[in-house]
């Protein structure tokens, strides 16, 4: 309404009122008006807002119980948490840029050469799609390989989960299957009808102890502005950024160059068809998971006719790794070894308890003892650094980088400095890849910055939003004016939590962990349309998602359908 305006009255001043042209002049495109600052700065400078004003901007509003924002994994398990503890879809709204809740999780396995046949680094019993964990990926894969007539096939997923770690190695799911398996489920819940598109922009609180979410919708020559106010809001937006260390940074900025260069979760499908028909010289930095599946895709393309080298740069010599209490990570070859990001006892054992019983000074030591840089181990990319460094094309150098620029043959010239060593050493490469992890920061993503900044939240010793053991942020809550009614919660979960009660916040097991714990203090709290899900109801909701009904569907529906 207000462009029409806008062009009615700009067509009526544009000529004057006497005028009387002889020939009618072509129409002009219609003239482009800047849309107001959203949200809007008045409003949203406040601490808490007035329900009234908002609905006073004429901007649309919708009302709802619970708001998931972000739309990734660890939504679609809290959302999956709640739908299965009886909340119904109408009262869900899920906030994202993504159609499915694995589209960002997808790009980034894609981009760092993980494929839909490959295998994460994730256990059986670890499923997105299903909280009880039983049946795991690895019973799915041996039914699917039994009914296919594949044998032995079928034998191996069970023979890897009853035999691991000390006779076979650790089972994990392909990638393919995990995301089949939530295409079902969110067919199941209903995420398509939960699902709000667009970028959430900022959150404030109301003053009827809800909140306030800003949103925008991008539509093809504008963006659509809107606002959901929920009661209870669940922040799951994943990784803030990809991490870009300053020497990429300079060297992009100086020579605009995004080709050579790139961030390992970055599309550099170009490289490897480079080096696949010519040949040349990759620096590979780091020594995660994503550096080990880097190379394993270079020893997979390197070509017969033309010669390629891979220089495998790390930080500094590691010839031991970590220990705590009697145990110790292996080492071959400089990579220290762990099935998963963090022990396994981590995951529900003695460590997970002693993590939560911990003070936040004491959870730091904790997990720097337990953390740090480690991959899993697997034959086919062991299996290319022991050919490479038998045949001298995988070399292994240590140093930190400290510049990179071009030399006269528009290769790579890569300044090094090794510790204790005075003098830099410079390695020529035809492209750099970097795989040294995401950007953790929470000030990165806008939204998480200006939330932190206009409630002043404080951070715990990681740098992260501070959570309590139920994973909610406990500064946000937002109280009720009577003490008949509880006030909103806000709940967070993945790697934006890092620091806090659990360790391996940002697998697929932490996303549920967390889930559980804040459906749980719901559920206590007596919020909306939530209930305990223990003893029949758990093993009920079992059975309905066995064979594939919606969680509301009840015992008379099925006993007496029609047909």
């Amino acid at each position: 309404m207000l462009r029409k305006m806008f062009i009615k009255h700009s067509t009526k001043t544009a000529t004057p009122a006497k005028a009387k042209p002889k020939k009618k002049p072509p129409p002009a495109p219609p003239p482009t008006i800047p849309y107001p600052t959203f949200p809007p700065p008045k409003l949203f400078a406040c601490q808490k807002l007035s329900v009234d004003n908002i609905y006073a901007t004429g901007i649309p509003v919708e009302e709802i119980d619970y708001a998931a924002i972000g739309g990734g994994i660890g939504s679609f398990v809290w959302v999956d948490t709640l739908r299965i503890s009886g909340v119904k879809p109408e009262q869900i709204a899920v906030l994202s840029v993504d159609k499915k809740p694995y589209d960002r999780y997808q790009r980034l396995c894609n981009n760092s050469q993980i494929q839909p046949l490959d295998r994460i680094r994730s256990g059986s019993d670890s499923c997105p799609d299903n909280i009880w964990g039983w049946p795991g990926y690895a019973l799915r894969e041996s039914v699917r390989e039994l009914f296919s007539g594949n044998i032995l096939n079928a034998c191996k997923p069970l023979w890897q989960v009853f035999s691991e770690p000390l006779l076979a190695t650790t089972y994990t799911p392909r990638l393919r299957d995990v995301f089949l398996s939530m295409d079902r489920e969110a067919n199941r819940i209903g995420w398509q009808q939960m699902l709000r598109y667009g970028r959430v922009l900022s959150i404030r609180q109301t003053d009827d102890d809800r909140y306030c979410i800003a949103y925008s919708v991008p539509k093809p020559r504008q963006l659509e502005n809107r606002f959901v106010v929920a009661r209870y809001v669940h922040l799951a937006t994943g990784y803030p950024a990809i991490r870009f260390l300053p020497d990429i940074k300079s060297y992009r900025s100086q020579t605009g160059d995004f080709k050579s260069v790139v961030n390992c979760y970055e599309n550099h499908e170009h490289i490897y068809e480079y080096l696949a028909r010519k040949g040349g010289v990759v620096m590979v930095r780091g020594r995660g998971i994503a550096a080990s599946r880097i190379i394993e895709k270079l020893g997979a393309i390197r070509p017969v006719s033309y010669p390629m080298t891979i220089i495998h740069l790390m930080r500094s010599p590691k010839f031991q790794g970590k220990k705590f209490g009697f145990t110790q990570r292996q080492v071959d070859n400089h990579w220290e070894m762990q099935v998963y990001n963090w022990p396994k006892s981590c995951l529900g054992g003695d460590l997970r308890a002693k993590l939560e019983a911990a003070a936040p000074m004491e959870r730091s030591k904790l997990l720097q003892n337990w953390g740090g840089t480690t991959t899993s181990y697997r034959r086919e990319w062991q299996q290319v650094i022991k050919k490479g460094l038998q045949a001298g094309w995988y070399l292994i150098k240590f140093g930190q980088v400290k510049r990179i620029k071009s030399n006269q043959n528009g290769q790579l010239l890569i300044d090094v400095r090794s510790k204790n060593v005075q003098e830099m050493e410079k390695i020529e490469a035809d492209f750099m890849i970097d795989c040294t992890g995401a950007e953790s920061q929470v000030t990165d993503n806008p939204l998480l910055n200006d939330f932190i900044n206009h409630y002043k939240l404080p951070l715990n010793c990681l740098g992260k939003l501070t959570v309590n053991n139920d994973f909610e942020i406990r500064e946000m809550r937002n109280y009720p004016d009577s003490n008949n009614r509880m006030g909103g919660r806000i709940y967070a979960a993945g790697i934006i939590t890092l620091g806090g009660p659990y360790a391996p916040v940002d697998s697929f097991l932490g996303l549920q962990y967390s889930a559980h714990r804040s459906a749980t203090a719901l559920v206590e709290a007596r919020a909306t349309g939530i209930s305990r899900l223990e003893g029949f109801s758990s093993l009920w909701q079992w059975f309905k998602w066995a064979i594939n009904l919606p969680p509301e569907v009840s015992l008379n529906f099925l006993l007496f359908k029609e047909g």
